[in-house]
């Protein structure tokens, strides 16, 4: 008898392969019925920690550009935008199915009609199925959660929301500028606003003065909220950071690869097992990573993953029961 494939050993319900956990491809394909191109855009927008309404500097291991490093210019128009990334995008994968992915600085930070008109003409472009938009829990007005709720009868919205970690000593440390308290607030805020809103939650193994203990705690916070997406990213030092200076300084030591193997495994298994993992690992630009350099082989770490959930014959959601 032929020996069974580690696809069809899978103990895991949400996937169609070896994935032993929700992958964002998976949820692609069963809600658009195909893979999607997400399209990164910078709507020129900031962040309430970088103009002074709750901090000024941003986070200490954020880029210039708020993350939105893979985007166009913020000086061209959205439609030009999503232009310009659908052709890039055309040559690895089919872009007849695209999600506009507003990523730069904190995208519900603006008058309404600003953001109205930044959405609205995402909308309007030929192939746009859904819409991403990243901000902070603490960057959500009542009218423009009012806003949200009625585009998400629209389009597949998913709001992503930047938590990094539930500590208040950690959060205030990389200046993040509110407390996990203000985060809750938000997210049950949205949440309560629409049930259609996908909402997502950002994570970072590897912030300065976590342990194991810490990263796992965030996860199992997170665990108790039961978002409907998850990214886990791996803290990236970034030239021309704060984060880079204190690195350089020698106050900072970034995660080895192992270690956050391990991590990413044990936080799988603390979540929701419905729960869509947006991304196991996080990018940065080559020409401004500083450290961990390993983290360039993204793929290989991905791979170790599933090996590692593998070998314990584990999977995404096996011990969140026992978080209740």
């Amino acid at each position: 008898m032929a020996k069974l494939t580690q696809a069809e050993r899978n103990p895991y319900p949400y996937s169609d392969s070896n994935k032993r956990y929700y992958t964002y491809d998976y949820y692609l394909r069963h809600t658009f019925g195909a893979k999607c191109a997400k399209l990164p855009l910078d709507a020129g927008f900031t962040c309430p920690n970088i103009d002074g309404r709750c901090g000024t500097g941003g986070c200490i291991y954020c880029s210039g550009r708020g993350s939105g490093d893979f985007a166009p210019s913020d000086l061209l128009g959205i439609a030009e935008q999503i232009r310009m990334q659908k052709q890039m995008f055309a040559r690895k994968w089919d872009v007849s199915h695209c999600i506009a992915y507003f990523q730069a600085h904190s995208n519900t930070y603006a008058p309404l009609s600003v953001l109205k008109a930044r959405y609205e003409e995402a909308l309007a472009q030929e192939g746009i199925v859904g819409l991403n938009i990243a901000t902070r829990a603490d960057c959500l007005e009542p009218d423009v959660v009012e806003y949200l709720a009625a585009l998400a009868e629209r389009t597949v919205l998913t709001v992503e929301l930047g938590l990094q970690s539930s500590n208040d000593a950690t959060a205030k440390y990389i200046n993040r500028g509110h407390t996990y308290a203000q985060f809750c607030q938000g997210y049950e805020t949205l949440r309560r606003a629409s049930k259609r809103i996908q909402i997502c939650v950002h994570c970072i193994f590897g912030l300065p003065g976590e342990d194991d203990t810490a990263m796992l705690n965030t996860i199992r916070d997170i665990a108790k909220l039961h978002p409907d997406q998850v990214k886990l990213h791996l803290l990236h030092v970034l030239h021309r950071t704060p984060l880079a200076a204190i690195y350089e300084r020698g106050e900072y030591v970034p995660l080895e690869r192992e270690r956050y193997i391990g991590l990413v495994a044990d936080a799988l298994e603390l979540l929701p097992p419905d729960t869509v993992i947006g991304r196991l690992t996080g990018d940065g630009k080559a020409e401004d990573l500083l450290a961990p350099l390993w983290s360039q082989k993204k793929t290989t770490v991905i791979n170790d993953v599933d090996k590692l959930l593998f070998a314990r014959d584990s999977y995404q959601g096996k011990y969140y029961s026992e978080l209740f």
